[in-house]
This record gives structure tokens, sequence and C-alpha cells, in this order.
């Protein structure tokens, strides 16, 4: 499967948060504007109680006063005798302005209690619209929270991935070369010397007959040059892999690494075992060895060392190794070495599938030391 450029992948992640900040705001809004019309509303429930409290006592006040204005108008009507007609007329206006005043009271009354439940009504419904903003508001910002903490994850995940997709491709690059090694190894060095065995033997076979002496001498020469071959193929077999991690163990291999790299570089070395020396299981020895190789190569290759340490310690729960070198050292802050280095990169690779650690403490020109540990 193809993996998405970290960019482009990058961009995606950074405009779905925004958006969702983006809705989270809105959200927010829309719950402010809730709130702040639910205290307005509030606010016009409380009046229109109030209003309606006062228009209840003033209906209860206008009904007496209107009771009492009939009954002095029936008073008035029965004793026409008594009261002139001037006292009929007002008593009759009387009693009729208070209908009137009661009426438009009562109907003011039944309107304030219309806004009431209108209001109250809008209310809830308002409230619940603010619980539901909030709600979503909370829910939506645990969401940001829970993406931004997994987003970094996945970011971590989809780099690895291109990091081992890289290194897949180094790793065939690696195998193609280090076949390429190998084959011009065999052919410029024990093919050639075994033909030139198959040569000098033919000469011997020739020389056997008429000069015993100097086939004697052949016979000899012919020796030690099998011997020179025979070293040449256990080097190869050895780089390919050690007979002695089979036979002695991880220490032992590594000593005779270092022996070979002093022939070669002239390091001198320190080998230390921390611990009760022990064989471990070959997948184990085998990923530790390769391990301190690679930091040996990379001494030699780019450290510009004169001394080198390598401590094993063998411990119940793990088995760790440390190299520790005089050389130049690198910026460990340059992510372009960790990403670049094919070394660096086998190292980790491999460490990381024995599920153990590896890491690289390194200041310019004071050296560098790296440190693996592999659980049991």
């Amino acid at each position: 499967m193809q993996i998405l450029e970290m960019k482009v992948l990058d961009k995606i992640v950074k405009n779905t948060m925004a958006a969702i900040e983006k809705s989270k705001s809105q959200i927010y809004d829309i719950y402010e504007a809730a709130r702040n019309e639910v205290e307005k509303i509030k606010r016009d429930v409380e009046r229109v109680k109030q209003e309606s409290a006062d228009t209840i006592f003033l209906v209860d006040e206008l009904e007496k006063k209107e009771r009492r204005a009939r009954l002095k108008l029936v008073e008035v009507s029965r004793n026409f005798s008594v009261y002139s007609e001037e006292d009929i007329k007002q008593s009759y206006d009387d009693a009729k302005n208070m209908q009137v005043d009661l009426a438009v009271a009562r109907a003011q009354e039944q309107n304030l209690r219309k806004q009431r439940d209108d209001l109250e009504i809008r209310l809830r419904a308002l409230k619940g619209t603010m619980d539901k903003a909030e709600s979503l508001a909370s829910q939506v910002g645990a969401v940001i929270g829970y993406l931004g903490n997994q987003m970094g994850g996945v970011m971590s995940t989809i780099e690895t991935l291109q990091q081992s997709q890289s290194f897949g491709a180094k790793i065939i690059k690696a195998q193609e070369e280090e076949r390429r090694r190998v084959a011009r190894e065999i052919h410029d060095g024990p093919a050639q010397s075994m033909a030139n065995v198959v040569f000098r033997a033919e000469v011997c076979e020739r020389l056997i007959d008429i000069d015993m002496p100097r086939a004697k001498k052949e016979i000899s020469d012919l020796r030690e040059q099998v011997r020179g071959c025979l070293k040449e193929t256990r080097k190869i077999i050895f780089d390919l892999r050690p007979m002695t991690l089979d036979d002695l163990g991880v220490v032992p291999t590594i000593k005779r690494f270092l022996d070979t790299l002093k022939e070669r570089t002239g390091i001198s070395y320190d080998v230390r075992v921390v611990g009760e020396e022990k064989r471990l299981d070959a997948y184990v020895e085998i990923g530790l060895f390769r391990v301190v190789q690679e930091a040996l190569n990379n001494v030699e290759k780019h450290a510009d060392a004169s001394e080198v340490e390598v401590i094993v310690e063998f411990n119940r729960k793990f088995v760790a190794a440390v190299v520790t070198d005089n050389g130049k050292g690198f910026d460990t802050d340059d992510d372009n070495i960790g990403k670049e280095s094919f070394g660096l990169l086998g190292m980790r690779e491999r460490i990381h599938l024995l599920k153990g650690e590896v890491h690289f403490k390194s200041k310019i020109g004071h050296g560098t030391k790296v440190t693996v540990k592999i659980p049991l």
C-alpha cells in the first residue's frame, strides 16, 4: 500500500483539527447566544409575572368596585323618589365605567397570562438548546483532546512505516551490494588462489619426474598458498556467519572481530564482561553481535578513533552491550544522520525486532557511546 507523503498527511490532519476547532467555536457561540437569550427571557418572565400579579390585584379591586356600583345602581333605581335624576344618571355611568374598566383589566390579565405561558415554553426550549450546545461543546472538546493525543501517535506510526519502507528498500540494496562484495572477494581471493593451486599442482606433477628438489619447493609454496586461501575463505565465512558464535558464544566472537579490526586499522580495544557470562538463545546472540559489529564498523568508517571499549553485561532479565570510542563524534540532534544512515537504521530495526532498546550518545569532538539492551 502506498503511504501518503508526510506533508500531505500533516496538512490533512491540520485542516481536520482546524475544522473541528471552528465547529467547537460555532457551537460555543450558539451556547452563548442561547444563554444570553435565556437570561433575557427569565427577566421578561419575571416582569410579566409581576405585571400579572398587579393586574390580578387590580381585577380584584375593580370587581369589588363594580359590585358596589351595581348595588348602588339597583338601590337608586328602586328609590326614584329619594334620588334625583342626576344621581340616577351618575350611578348608571359609574356602574358602566366600572364594567368597562373591569373588562379591560380582565383582558389584560388574560394577555399577560398568555405572554407568561409563551415565554416559559420558549424558556424551556432555549434551556434545552443551551444544555445540548454545552454538552456538544464538551464532547467536541473531548474529541479534539483525544485526536490531538492520537494524531501524534498516528503521525509517528506513519513516519515509522515510511522509515520501514525506506529501510526495506535499503535492505534490498544492501543485500545486492553484499552479494556483489562476497562474489568479488571469492573471485579475487579464494577462486584466484584455487586456480593458481590447480596450475601449480600440474607443475609439481611434471617436476616430480625431472627435478625432485624443485618439486618439493613448489609443493611447500603450494601448501602456504592453500593456507592463505583457507584463511581468506574463513574470513568470508566469518563475515557471513561467525562459526565461533555457535561454538563459543557472543563475547569470544566480539573479541575475534576486534582482533581483526586491530590488525586492519591499528585501533586498540578493551573488552569487559559484567556479570556471569553465559550462552544465550541463538537469535539473541546473533542480534547482539550484529549490532556491536555495526557499531564497530561505524567506528572504523567514521569515528577516526584510536581506542574502543566494549562492555557486555549479563543479567538474569537482560543482556546489554556498550560500545564506546574516543573518535570525533557526531551531532545526535541532526535528524538526517538517523534517517540516512543505513547502519543506525539497521541497528534500530534489529533491536526493535528483539523488543530491546538502543541509544546513541555522542558529542562532536568527544566520541560516541552506543548502548544496547535486550530483554531475555
